[in-house]
This record gives structure tokens, C-alpha cells and sequence, in this order.
């Protein structure tokens, strides 16, 4: 049987060889700082679209990090209504969504307050609206409650040849838990922020309160804290997004982590490594910015409807699959001749061209 760091006798007291990570933090804090004032300059409006985009990408991949899939143009309509931001063509997003958006917005935009058990409840119950989990019943709002001869353990494979991952604290330590938890992180910080942000992802995980959204509120938790860090509410990089990517590194580290000592310099050395990774990556979330703005900036004489402004603008972000005016009428909630009509306007303008060998649809891509 697995001896868990929680079950060591000076648990929660982490260590770690701070010379081991000194250069990689040093390096890391550059390169936020950096980006940051790149970000500052751009003003206001660019610097809102980044946020929307970054928040979205945020939203979306935390969840698929669980394997779960959200539609992206609810997570984006719901975060830009929320933002107060006027996209064009909001759409309604379903319960579930409203509530995982509510969430990161409240993690992110009241980034000063501090962390209650109350608003962890909250977080959670938006999370599961249905008090479901898929076809499970769970506690919601409230720490789990497992009995004895039904442990929180994390598992993977097929019936009858599980394997254990990762066994949780039992139910009734979870309150002391949590207490000595939010003690810990409203305190004032006595080491730098951005460390701080990787000792409470991996203490949170570890106490694993929740019947279900552990991982996602840990990283919600994290992201909170980051913004200490920027002293913004603004966000330009995505640890999540970045941590999608390193999925499995991400799960060997944790279950290495839980099941080593509570000297936790390499788990804290690969979460400033991915998260440096994610501040570098932001770069092209930088350009695509600029990209956006330059284009806007150009066509800023030409007489544009508002279906070929939200049209345009789904292209400039990234629109998925081929755009053809079958779905640029069920986008728009238009006919299929108006669809074409928009679609020729914007050809004559030389905003749009026809993609080259489209097959038998005709694909529509920005010129």
C-alpha cells in the first residue's frame, strides 16, 4: 500500500532547494514581466480582446484536460458578455457553461478577496447545476462525504484491472484540511507569488475536497493566484492550454509528486518550466492581437453589415473546419441567398477569396 505525503507526520510543512529553482524563476518572472508591458501597450481595446481570448482558451482547456469537451463560441459569447465586451452575435450558453465561466471570472476578477470555504462552495455548485457529474449523483457545494469502505481514489483502466493512481485524505479530515489550506493561501506571502501558485495547485489536488472538479478548480485556484502575481485581472497566457499539451507529464508529476516526500522541488520545477512554456506561447496570442487590429484598421472606410463583421471576425480567430454559405446562413440565422449575397460582397471587396480544390462545397477563406 501506498504511503501518500499527506500521511506523513510533517504534512502540510513543503520544502524545497530554492538555489535549484532560483534561475528558472528569475527567467520566468523576465519573461511575464515582458509580456505584460508588451500587452499594456497595446491600450485598452486590444488589450480586452486578448483577455476574452485568453479566458476562452483558459476555459476550454481545463476542461479538456478532464475530457471534457465544451462548444467554443458559448465559452467565448459568455465570457464577452460577462466581460461587457460586444462581439456580435451572442449566443446563448447552457447552464453547465454559464456556470464554469462563472467560476474562472469570479477566480480571476476578484483576485484580491480571499479564498472561503463559501466560495469554493459556489464555484463548485455553478460546476454541477444538476448536482450530476454525468449519470452520478455527487455532494455539491459541499465537501465530499465518502464513507470508509468507499474511498476517493483516482483510477484508470478497464473493469476488474484498475490501476490505482492516487488515494484521497478520508472525509472526516476534510474540514481541518481546508482550514489549515485557506489559512495557508490568504496569508500574507512570504515567498514569491508565482512558487506560491504551484504550492497550492499541488495542495489542493492532493487534499482532493470535492466529489468531482478537483482538477479544475485547482487550476482555477492557481490562475487566482497568478493574477496576485501580474497584479492584473487581465490574463495573456494559459497555463491550462499549456498544461493540455503536457497532459501526461502533467499526471506523472502529480501521482510522483503524492506518492515522494515533502520536498516538492520537482514538482515545482516542472510547473515553472510548463509555465514558462505558456508565457512563450502567448506570443502568438500577442501577434494574432496585432493581426486583428492591423486588419480592422485597414478596413475601417469599408461599409460592412453586422453579419459580415461577426463573420469576419470568427475567421480572424481561428473559425474551425471550412467555412462555406451553408454555414455562414445557420451562423448568421439567415437565408441561404442572403448568406451568398454577403459572401459575394465581400469577394468583390477582396476580403474574402475561394479556397483553391474546395471539392463539391464551395469553402470561403480571408483573402
Amino acid at each position: 500500500m501506498a504511503v501518500y505525503i499527506y500521511q506523513l507526520a510533517n504534512w502540510p510543512r513543503f520544502s524545497w532547494e530554492a538555489e535549484r529553482l532560483a534561475s528558472l524563476l528569475a527567467e520566468l518572472r523576465h519573461r511575464q514581466g515582458k509580456l505584460l508591458g508588451q500587452m499594456i501597450q497595446l491600450g485598452f481595446p486590444l488589450q480586452a480582446e486578448a483577455t476574452l481570448q485568453t479566458l476562452t482558451t483558459e476555459i476550454l482547456k481545463s476542461g479538456e484536460i478532464e475530457g471534457e469537451l465544451l462548444e467554443r463560441e458559448q465559452v467565448r459569447s459568455s465570457v464577452a458578455r460577462r466581460l461587457g465586451m460586444d462581439t456580435g452575435g451572442i449566443l446563448p450558453a447552457d447552464r453547465h457553461i454559464e456556470g464554469v465561466v462563472e467560476m474562472m471570472l469570479d477566480a480571476t476578477g476578484r483576485y484580491r478577496e480571499p479564498l472561503t470555504d463559501e466560495r469554493l462552495f459556489s464555484w463548485h455548485a455553478a460546476m454541477f447545476p444538476t448536482g450530476r457529474s454525468g449519470m452520478h449523483k455527487i455532494t455539491v457545494g459541499a465537501w465530499r462525504d465518502n464513507p470508509p469502505h468507499d474511498p476517493m481514489q483516482v483510477v484508470s483502466g478497464p473493469a476488474g484491472r484498475e490501476q490505482l493512481h492516487y488515494q484521497a485524505p478520508p472525509s472526516e479530515l476534510l474540514p481541518d484540511e481546508m482550514k489549515a489550506f485557506l489559512h495557508w493561501f490568504n496569508a500574507p506571502a512570504t515567498i514569491d507569488p508565482v512558487l506560491k501558485a504551484g504550492i497550492v495547485h499541488l495542495w489542493f489536488v492532493t487534499i482532493h475536497p470535492f466529489d468531482d472538479g478537483n482538477g479544475r478548480i485547482a487550476r482555477a485556484i492557481s490562475e487566482l493566484q497568478l493574477c496576485r502575481a501580474d497584479e492584473t485581472a487581465q490574463r495573456f497566457y494559459s497555463m491550462s492550454a499549456q498544461i493540455r499539451k503536457e497532459r501526461n507529464e502533467y499526471y506523472r508529476q502529480l501521482e510522483y509528486t503524492q506518492k515522494g516526500t515533502l520536498d516538492i522541488t520537482d514538482w515545482l520545477q516542472w510547473f515553472l518550466q510548463c509555465l514558462n512554456r505558456a508565457i512563450m506561447n502567448a506570443e502568438e496570442l500577442f501577434q494574432q492581437v496585432l493581426q486583428k487590429a492591423a486588419f480592422w484598421k485597414k478596413q475601417d472606410k469599408t461599409i460592412l453589415n453586422a453579419r459580415q463583421v461577426m463573420m469576419i471576425n470568427k475567421l480572424l480567430d481561428g473559425f474551425e473546419g471550412k467555412l462555406t454559405s451553408s454555414k455562414w446562413a445557420a451562423i448568421t440565422k439567415s437565408s441561404q441567398d442572403t448568406a451568398l449575397r454577403d459572401i459575394n460582397d465581400l469577394l468583390m471587396k477582396k476580403i474574402l477569396t475561394k479556397e483553391v480544390g474546395g471539392g463539391r462545397s464551395t469553402a470561403y477563406v480571408l483573402l
